[in-house]
């Protein structure tokens, strides 16, 4: 009755954190380039009652058995980030920039480089192109990206090259570039808020793309004006809300039970 016991409370641990993966889930179903995370759960260690034996038939003795084991519950197994890609959406917005396939943008963030999705950039009083947070763009060359003073306008086109425009409408000729990075283990990024990664002791060696000589992956380009969703599907949120739930009911009457059985045998000892 005390293995059902602990059972039950690893069953309630790991059902609580699901409900909490869950549910950061949906609290950002609307920010731009979140990634929805999943909850695996593994058994846990198992208590060997009786061995299996070996098989003695052959000689007139008896088959063999296999092993008596009691599970002692189960442990939380990963919580993994899906990277899969968002929906579009459009806003109108030269400046914002949606990744189509592999690929995360690189930014200075203070002293560190910050890779992202989300794509919501503009130009600040400097002429830097940041994000909402302050964080400057890089380059190809991991340079802050600055558009000229006095250009009066630029674009961005799939391969990332910002052409600007100065007020004659003369275009330059030696575009910068947006640099996109990727992993080769990018489920294995870690995630630090506002929507930024670092690279962490399993996400593999960062490969960098852009410019003319390192184009973007094959298959991979920007969509100026328009922003990556999060990859949240809420029917499927609500479907694992509704088990995650109902496991959590289950190990709470596990609890119970074996709670009315402890207090049988202590009625008995009484008695």
């Amino acid at each position: 009755m005390m293995r059902s016991l602990y059972s039950a409370v690893s069953g309630l641990k790991n059902h609580q954190i699901k409900m909490d993966v869950i549910g950061n889930n949906i609290a950002n179903v609307n920010t731009t380039g979140f990634k929805k995370s999943r909850t695996t759960f593994a058994t846990a260690l198992s208590q060997t009652l009786q061995g299996a034996s070996v098989s003695t038939a052959t000689s007139g003795g008896n088959g063999g058995t296999n092993p008596i084991q009691v599970g002692l519950g189960a442990s939380l197994s990963s919580i993994d980030q899906m990277m899969t890609q968002g929906s579009a959406s459009s806003t109108g917005v030269g400046t914002d920039l949606m990744i189509n396939g592999p690929g995360f943008f690189a930014l200075q963030q203070g002293s560190q480089t910050v890779y992202s999705r989300a794509g919501a950039f503009h130009k600040d009083s400097d002429n830097y192109l940041v994000d909402a947070a302050g964080s400057k763009v890089l380059d190809d060359t991991g340079t802050p990206i600055q558009i000229t003073a006095g250009t009066a306008s630029f674009t961005i086109d799939s391969m990332g090259a910002i052409t600007e425009v100065d007020s004659a409408g003369t275009s330059s000729t030696n575009p910068q570039y947006i640099q996109l990075a990727t992993f080769p283990n990018d489920t294995g990024l870690l995630s630090i808020g506002g929507s930024y990664y670092l690279p962490s002791n399993n996400s593999g060696t960062i490969n960098i793309f852009g410019g003319t000589t390192t184009n973007y992956p094959s298959g991979t380009t920007l969509s100026s004006g328009n922003l990556e969703m999060s990859n949240v599907d809420l029917s499927s949120e609500f479907t694992d809300m509704i088990i995650a739930q109902r496991g959590f009911q289950a190990n709470s009457r596990v609890i119970t039970v074996s709670d009315s059985l402890l207090e049988e045998l202590i009625n008995l000892k009484r008695s």
